[in-house]
């Protein structure tokens, strides 16, 4: 090998390691800042966006209204839970598990069944980009582990709720409350809660505005799962644990 080459080379691994380190160094100040700052947009937000003015769709707005937890109606935080991750007030960041489950299902099963906590998402949704690959899993992985350790559980509660996608362009639980229901998000009741949570899995496809009979099912089944969890006496996002 020349020198040159070597010389290229070596420049080379300079700038990917200045430029791995430059991200890494984002992320840790976004987790520091986002433990107590409002988050203005979220890395799944700058996609769509960017996706759709390159499709040509100059109309699509990406848009979401940051608001605390005491702005928020206790039942959605509950219909979350219920519907995405029923031991979140238990584990740090991954549920082993439901970690299980999804891989024998995915053996036997053409259709992937994912086991993403609220935590998972909260990192992937806020500082990743949407897709499978086992690099954005493993970043994810990493990220979860970031916010588990320095923000409490309803603090991740309060950033998912105000950066879930909730349909097209529609970010966060306000700007869904009040384009689906034309009230703010600290009025919802149990049943607009559940039907909210009940799309989330492809707000794309399912639609709150038009909710199919699959929809219409779970958000039957997010009630019953709230109640079964205790209603209105269960709170996690009175939970405080760092």
């Amino acid at each position: 090998m020349s020198k040159a080459r070597g010389s290229l080379l070596a420049r080379a691994r300079r700038l990917v390691l200045r430029a791995v380190l430059a991200v890494v160094g984002v992320w840790l100040a976004g987790i520091l800042l986002f433990s107590f700052m409002p988050v203005p947009f979220s890395a799944v937000m700058v996609e769509r966006q960017f996706s759709a003015w390159f499709s040509g769709d100059f109309s699509y707005v990406a848009h979401s209204d940051w608001v605390s937890m005491d702005e928020i109606s206790p039942w959605m935080g509950l219909a979350v839970i219920a519907a995405e991750d029923q031991k979140f007030p238990e584990h740090w960041g991954f549920d082993m598990a439901a970690i299980q489950k999804a891989v024998s299902h995915n053996e036997r099963s053409s259709r992937i069944r994912g086991a993403s906590t609220l935590s998972q998402q909260t990192a992937k949704n806020l500082f990743l980009w949407d897709g499978r690959s086992w690099l954005r899993k493993g970043l994810e992985a990493g990220l979860t582990l970031g916010i588990e350790t320095v923000w409490s559980k309803r603090r991740i509660l309060t950033v998912y709720l105000n950066i879930a996608e909730f349909g097209e362009g529609v970010f966060g639980v306000e700007e869904a409350s009040q384009r689906y229901f034309n009230k703010p998000a600290r009025r919802l009741t149990a049943s607009e809660a559940a039907l909210l949570a009940a799309v989330l899995p492809n707000p794309i496809r399912f639609k709150v505005s038009a909710p199919s009979g699959y929809v219409r099912t779970r958000q039957q089944w997010i009630l019953r799962q709230m109640r079964q969890l205790g209603g209105e006496s269960f709170s996690p996002i009175l939970m405080n644990r760092q």
